[in-house]
């Protein structure tokens, strides 16, 4: 990382940007053409950070995955424009996260299903309800084992 200063290093606040961030910017990139879809999410962080996705069973995300499962992503907080009196006095406000790793589906269905669980506990589910058949086999679940990630912010 170029800008030291900027570097988060605290695990806790690394974890305080997935636990607010409401999306997660996935970058695919397939014969030098490049996609970026922001998805919602959720994730396991125990021995290594994994991100949590849903989508319909088709479309140009999955094609260039199958084709390219690396990836990268970005998500961020607490944005904020910062002004000024001359031009270089303006800036941003944020924190944020970004890496890379290997996206792919899901298969088992216990772990779909805990997939889903977890996407659904950041953003506040607390219930333990069924989920309805026909929804699952409608809906992949897809996972991103991160292989490295860095997490930095702009707060003063």
């Amino acid at each position: 990382m170029r800008r030291k200063d900027r570097a988060v290093a605290d695990p806790s606040e690394i974890r305080e940007i997935l636990d607010r961030a409401d999306a997660c910017r996935i970058g695919f990139a397939v014969r030098d053409v490049p996609y970026v879809v922001a998805m919602n999410f959720g994730y396991r962080w125990t021995d290594r950070l994994t991100l949590f996705f849903h989508c319909a069973r088709e479309g140009r995300k999955l094609r260039m995955m199958e084709e390219n499962p690396n990836v990268c992503f970005q998500m961020d907080i607490d944005r904020k424009l910062k002004t000024g009196e001359q031009p270089c006095g303006w800036g941003m406000h944020y924190r944020s996260l970004f890496g890379t790793g290997m996206l792919s589906r899901i298969v088992s269905p216990a772990e779909r299903i805990d997939g889903l669980r977890r996407i659904l506990e950041h953003y506040g589910f607390a219930g333990k309800g069924a989920f309805d058949e026909s929804i699952l086999e409608a809906t992949d679940v897809l996972k991103l084992v991160v292989d490295d990630f860095s997490a930095k912010k702009n707060t003063g």
